[in-house]
């Protein structure tokens, strides 16, 4: 993966960054505007991509040219509606076929690598196990099976690579996972010297309401949303007007009554997820089903205990701890209704559904080209 033989094309040259780490916006400059809307809207033909973007002809026009030498998007005359005459009725879209970027999301248990085309479409997934031990070796071997998926697409030019990952997430790209034992684990530069990629990383909840925002088709961005995820790990995200907020919150810490889960009357909220929590209970001599309303009611209570305090527009529930009760989100929505003391709201499953993960993964690779497609790619000559 690291010979520039890969995708029949020049791959970019790794810029020195002082930060790995990505802001997911929706990007205001005019490249991402255009950029955004050849995307989102397309086919689109020229004339239409004013009223589209708000800027004036000349200016998309430009912005075009820019992103036309960098091949990020196409003119498509054989999409030319019968009639039409002249370049501004030739349809415009986002080049699909030229372009890839890589994926991972390292989860406690298991790890998925991905490639993905510049709409966030996942081309190829693979899975294996989170490999346990210490930090270089198991980001070594990651590194590597990323690499050797990259390279099933030899006619694909890759421009980026991102890691979406559970724990915390400094500047450098390196991470802090409490359930891996890692501490100032090298993801990014481990990613970014196997690849011959700029890398991104971002903690995974981040990146999951990221992908909320850019990859599934949001129309409205403004006002606040929540997007919880509880899985293996529990965390928080915040969305507002358009903007993912850059410190995901902890919530693992809450206090919460769960006596049939933890054996105890007073315990926290990262003590009742998770497989090991229900397993042993079950071990225990307790009922699943009563253990399955138990952690309902549990969750649906916190959610609307940060809901309360927040306020916001939209509550998005992730992982499949919220589902896997045999009602569904029912249980979950009910105790939150009997717990929140605002206006009812009903709780939604993220658009992503079960491939949440691999969403996440996806939009830290394409997080910088999206917010800003003409500087991400500075160095890369078409």
């Amino acid at each position: 993966m690291r010979s520039d033989e890969a995708g029949g094309g020049a791959r970019p040259a790794i810029r020195v960054r002082e930060s790995r780490t990505v802001s997911f916006e929706r990007g205001d400059g005019a490249a991402a505007v255009v950029f955004r809307a050849v995307r989102t809207q397309g086919p689109v033909t020229r004339d239409r991509l004013p009223a589209a973007t708000g800027l004036s002809p000349a200016t998309v026009n430009r912005q075009l040219q820019a992103l036309d030498r960098l091949g990020l998007v196409r003119e498509r005359p054989d999409l030319v509606a019968g009639g039409a005459i002249g370049r501004p009725k030739i349809p415009l879209t986002l080049d699909r076929d030229r372009f890839c970027v890589i994926a991972v999301h390292i989860g406690a248990l298991s790890t998925l690598l991905m490639v993905a085309d510049l709409g966030g479409r996942p081309l190829q997934t693979v899975a294996m196990s989170t490999p346990v031990g210490p930090a270089p070796e198991a980001l070594g071997l990651i590194a590597r099976r990323a690499a050797l998926v990259a390279d099933s697409f030899t006619q694909r030019v890759p421009l980026w690579a991102g890691a979406a990952v559970g724990g915390t997430v400094h500047e450098d790209g390196s991470v802090d996972h409490a359930q891996l034992g890692w501490r100032r684990a090298p993801v990014g530069a481990a990613l970014e010297d196997e690849l011959g990629l700029p890398v991104s990383v971002s903690p995974h909840v981040q990146a999951m309401a990221a992908a909320e925002l850019l990859l599934a088709g949001a129309g409205n961005t403004t006002g606040t949303d929540l997007l919880f995820y509880v899985r293996e790990t529990v965390g928080l995200a915040t969305t507002i007007d358009g903007r993912v907020q850059e410190r995901p919150g902890n919530i693992g810490h809450i206090p919460v009554h769960a006596p049939l889960l933890t054996g105890r009357p007073q315990s926290i909220l990262q003590d009742v997820v998770g497989r090991k929590a229900f397993d042993d209970a079950v071990a225990a001599g307790r009922d699943a089903g009563d253990l399955h309303d138990e952690r309902a009611r549990v969750l649906g209570e916190m959610v609307a205990l940060v809901r309360d305090l927040i306020n916001p527009d939209r509550v998005v529930l992730a992982g499949h701890v919220f589902a896997e009760h045999r009602h569904g989100l029912a249980p979950v929505q009910a105790a939150f209704d009997a717990a929140s003391g605002l206006p009812p709201l009903e709780l939604s499953p993220p658009r992503f559904g079960a491939r949440v993960q691999e969403g996440a993964a996806v939009v830290v690779s394409l997080g910088a080209l999206y917010a800003d497609p003409i500087g991400a790619l500075q160095n890369f000559s078409a």
